[in-house]
């Protein structure tokens, strides 16, 4: 049997809405009391929306550091195109055409006495390559040819050949190559090539196999004015 009331000896004060208490002598009875409560304060939780809580700070680290190596990896191993090129295309050597114009090198050819000779220092000038053929037929025609102030010039490939007979041409030697690798024109056996250059050095024109002098004829007497 429970104790008496609030009123009762040995209880504390309680506040006076509480109405009667009754204090039982044995804690099991209050048990579908404290069920009851339990029940109220389950369903207040279930009743409350869930907040979101973020991760701390170690785990958000972690994941960066996992997403960013994956998008290095990603970005490393993505075929993208163009990524392997092929072999790279040559330039193609440019025609006789696209010569003209252009300004002659400052070469030294070499004399019979291997003394520098400075090809600029020649003009206006018909060169001619004779590195494939000495031609002599077809040198002493340029040299009836050339007008005054006009400089023939013959260049060989390892010393200079003979000039012809009663000409005033300069027979020179380019042993380096300069000329022909300026050119893009190999020599070819049996044939000529002829270089035009004005009195300012540029390159007036380009026959790389002289077939007739009338190839370069108006060119050549154009090149005294």
């Amino acid at each position: 049997m429970g104790k008496a009331d609030a009123d009762g000896p040995g209880l504390p004060d309680l506040p006076p809405e509480w109405g009667r208490v009754v204090v039982p002598n044995d804690a099991s009875a209050l048990a579908d009391e404290a069920e009851q409560v339990r029940r109220e304060l389950r369903r207040r939780v279930a009743a409350q929306p869930r907040r979101w809580r973020p991760p701390a700070v170690p785990v958000l680290v972690l994941v960066v550091a996992v997403v960013a190596t994956i998008a290095g990896l990603i970005t490393v191993t993505w075929p993208r195109p163009g990524r392997y090129p092929g072999p790279a295309a040559s330039t193609p050597d440019p025609a006789p055409g696209q010569l003209t114009g252009r300004g002659l090198p400052a070469l030294d050819l070499v004399d019979a006495g291997q003394s520098p000779v400075p090809l600029r220092g020649l003009l206006p000038a018909l060169v001619l390559l004779v590195d494939g053929c000495a031609c002599p037929d077809r040198v002493a025609e340029a040299a009836a040819a050339a007008p005054d102030g006009v400089t023939v010039v013959t260049v060989a490939a390892g010393s200079p050949g003979a000039a012809p007979p009663g000409t005033d041409v300069r027979a020179l030697a380019d042993p380096a190559g300069g000329l022909r690798a300026f050119l893009h024109l190999p020599a070819r056996p049996d044939t000529v090539t002829a270089l035009l250059a004005d009195r300012e050095g540029r390159i007036v024109l380009v026959v790389p196999e002289v077939a007739t002098i009338a190839e370069y004829h108006a060119e050549l007497v154009r090149l005294a004015g």
